[in-house]
C-alpha cells in the first residue's frame, strides 16, 4: 500500500462517454477525482445556430476556432469526433442503441466472458443515467424511410430510435426530470433538427448533465483547455505508488517559455480520451513514461464498416431538418443498419465536400465516372450542389453494418498514421450501400451523393472510431484486461471507445457506457487507510 500523500485519488483523462462514467462512479466510492478535458466548457448559449460559425462549431485550436467538433483525415478513413467538457455527447446524434447477439459473441473478445449476460445491468443502468426514452415522433425523413422498408419488405425491421432527450413541453424549463431534484434544469425539446451542432435549447441530455454533473456535487474537480502529455509511475516501475500527470494549456497556441502548464500526483489513472487521444498519448508514453505497456496499443481499431451519403430532394416543399438528428433506424439485413441522419436548416457546411456518387475500386476510374455523371446530368447536379438550404433540402444516410475489418494507428513524424490491420480494410464502397441510396432517393423525388473524400481517396468517414486499446488475456492479446485495467500496471485503466474489442453495427456510445459502468463496478470503495 503506498505512504505517499497523493493530491488526488485518481485522474481521469477525458470526459466522454467512458471518462464521465468513471468520475461519477469513482466519486461515489469515496475518491477525489479530477477530470482533465482538452476541450472547452460550452454552455447552450455558446452552441452555433448552423455549421457555417465554424469558430464555435470545430475544434482546431491553431486557427483559434474553439467549438465542439473535430475532424480527422487518415489515409484509410476519416474520423468525426467530439471535443469539449462531455466529449462526444455534445456531438453525437443521442442514439441508445444495444447491439444484437453477434457483438457480444464476436470471436474477438468472446472467449473473456459472457458479454450479453455481463453487460445487461450496466446497459440499464447507463440507459436510466442518459436518460433513454423512445423517439415520440416521426418527421418527413424517418417516413421517407418507413416507405423504404416497405419497399423492400422490411416494415417490421423498421423502429423509431431510442434516445437521449428530455421529451417535455417544447421550450419549457422545468426542475430536474431525472435524479430527484439533484440534477439540472432542463426543457422540453423543440424537434429543431440541432442535435449534432449543439442543443440550445437544454434538452439534449448530453454527459455534462448527469454524470459529469453529478459527479461534480460530489466533490469531482473537471478542468478544461487541459491536453495530458505525460503520466510517469512515482516508483519508476508499475505505479503501484502512484503516478505524475502533466498537462498544458490545449488552447494556447505555444505553452508559456516551453513548460508544462501543470501537473499533479495520484493513486490511480483513468485513460479516457477516445481512440484518438488515448492510444496517440499512450503510444508516445510506451517509448518514454510507461514502457510496460503491451506492444498491442493501436492495433485492432475498428469502425462500425460505416458510410455516409446524403440524398438532396428536388422538392422544393420537403423539409428534412425537422425532428432529431437521427430519429429512426431500419435494420437492412441481419447485420446491417440504415439511419436517416439530419442538420438544422441552414447547415450546408457538408455541401463542400459532395460529389456524385459512383462505386468504382479504382480511384482514377472513380473520379472519372464522377465527372461523367456531371456532365450528363448537368441540371440536375446544378439543383443539388447549388440548392438553397442544404440541410433542409437533404438527408444524409448512415449505413452501419457489423462486417469486422481492422486498421492499425501508429506515430509517424506528424502525429497517427493509418494502415490495414486485418481483414479488409473499411470501404464507402458496399453495393448494398448504393443500392438503398437510390431507393431511398426514389422515395423523395432526389438524387444521392457521396463525400469527396471518398470519390477522390477511396476512404470511408466515420463518427464511431472504435478499438486501439482491446482487451485481452495478457499483454499479447490485448492492452487491458477484461476488467479494464491496464497490463503492466497498477491502479490504471483505460475506459473508452479505445475498449472495444468487436463491432457494434450500431451508434457505440450506449455501449462505451455500459462497458465503463462495470469497470468501475470493480473498483473497491475507497478505505479509512487509503
Amino acid at each position: 500500500m503506498s505512504l505517499i500523500d497523493h493530491d488526488v485519488d485518481f485522474v481521469v483523462i477525458g470526459s466522454g462517454f467512458g471518462g464521465s462514467v468513471a468520475a461519477l462512479r469513482l466519486a461515489e466510492k469515496g475518491y477525489t477525482v479530477l477530470v482533465l478535458e482538452k476541450g472547452k466548457w460550452h454552455r447552450p448559449e455558446d452552441f452555433p445556430e448552423t455549421n457555417w460559425n465554424l469558430r464555435k462549431w470545430l475544434w482546431m485550436p491553431p486557427l483559434r476556432f474553439f467549438g465542439f467538433f473535430d475532424i480527422s483525415f487518415f489515409r484509410h478513413v476519416t474520423v468525426l469526433s467530439g471535443a469539449g467538457v462531455g466529449g462526444g455527447s455534445l456531438v453525437y446524434a443521442n442514439c441508445l442503441q444495444v447491439p444484437k447477439a453477434e457483438f457480444f459473441r464476436a470471436p474477438s473478445w468472446a472467449h473473456l466472458a459472457d458479454w450479453e449476460r455481463e453487460l445487461e445491468e450496466f446497459y440499464t443502468r447507463a440507459r436510466k443515467m442518459l436518460g433513454a426514452t423512445t423517439n415520440p415522433r416521426l418527421d418527413e425523413g424517418d417516413i421517407a424511410l418507413r416507405q423504404l422498408a416497405r419497399d423492400i419488405g422490411r416494415e417490421r425491421d423498421f423502429a423509431p430510435t431510442t434516445v437521449s432527450v428530455y421529451f417535455g413541453e417544447p421550450g419549457v424549463r422545468v426542475p430536474d426530470p431525472y435524479f430527484g431534484g439533484r440534477g439540472p434544469e432542463r426543457s422540453g425539446c423543440t424537434f429543431c433538427g440541432g442535435c449534432m451542432v449543439g442543443c440550445r435549447h437544454d434538452a439534449k441530455n448530453s454527459l455534462d448533465k448527469n454524470y459529469l454533473y453529478l459527479a461534480q456535487q460530489l466533490g469531482a474537480r473537471i478542468q478544461a483547455e487541459s491536453v495530458v502529455d505525460d503520466v510517469a509511475p512515482l516508483d519508476g516501475r508499475d505505479g503501484s505508488e502512484g503516478y505524475r500527470v502533466h498537462w498544458t494549456k490545449s488552447t494556447s497556441l505555444l505553452p508559456k517559455n516551453g513548460k508544462r502548464c501543470g501537473e499533479v500526483t495520484c493513486r490511480g489513472v483513468v485513460f479516457a480520451g477516445g481512440v484518438l487521444g488515448t492510444v496517440d498519448l499512450l503510444l508516445r508514453l510506451r517509448t518514454t513514461s510507461l514502457p510496460r505497456l503491451s506492444p498491442r496499443i493501436g492495433t485492432a481499431v475498428r469502425t462500425n464498416s460505416e458510410s455516409l451519403n446524403g440524398v438532396t430532394t428536388f422538392n422544393r416543399d420537403t423539409d428534412l431538418s425537422r425532428g432529431l438528428a437521427i430519429g429512426s433506424v431500419l435494420r437492412t439485413d441481419s447485420h446491417s443498419h440504415l439511419e436517416p441522419v439530419r442538420y438544422p436548416s441552414g447547415s450546408g457546411f457538408w455541401r463542400l465536400f459532395v460529389m456524385p456518387l459512383v462505386h468504382r475500386r479504382n480511384t482514377a476510374t472513380r473520379i472519372l465516372s464522377a465527372l461523367a455523371d456531371l456532365l450528363r446530368h448537368p441540371v440536375r447536379n446544378a439543383r443539388v450542389l447549388f440548392v438553397r438550404d442544404w440541410a433542409k433540402r437533404t438527408q444524409i444516410l448512415l449505413y452501419m453494418r457489423t462486417i469486422d475489418g481492422t486498421l492499425k494507428l501508429r506515430r509517424g513524424r506528424l502525429g497517427l498514421i493509418s494502415s490495414p490491420d486485418g481483414g479488409a480494410p473499411p470501404t464507402p464502397f458496399m453495393p448494398e450501400v448504393r443500392e438503398l441510396a437510390e431507393r431511398f432517393a426514389d422515395v423523395i423525388d432526389g438524387k444521392p451523393m457521396a463525400m469527396s473524400t471518398e470519390v477522390f481517396l477511396g476512404c470511408p468517414t466515420t463518427a464511431h472510431i472504435l478499438g486501439g486499446c482491446v482487451m485481452g488475456r495478457d499483454e499479447t492479446e490485448g492492452v487491458i484486461d477484461k476488467d479494464n485495467r491496464v497490463f503492466g500496471y497498477e491502479n490504471m485503466y483505460v475506459c473508452d471507445g479505445s475498449t472495444v474489442s468487436a463491432n457494434p453495427g450500431i451508434n457505440p456510445s450506449l455501449t462505451i457506457a455500459a462497458l465503463v459502468e462495470r469497470a468501475m463496478s470493480k473498483v473497491a470503495w475507497k478505505t479509512r487507510a487509503q
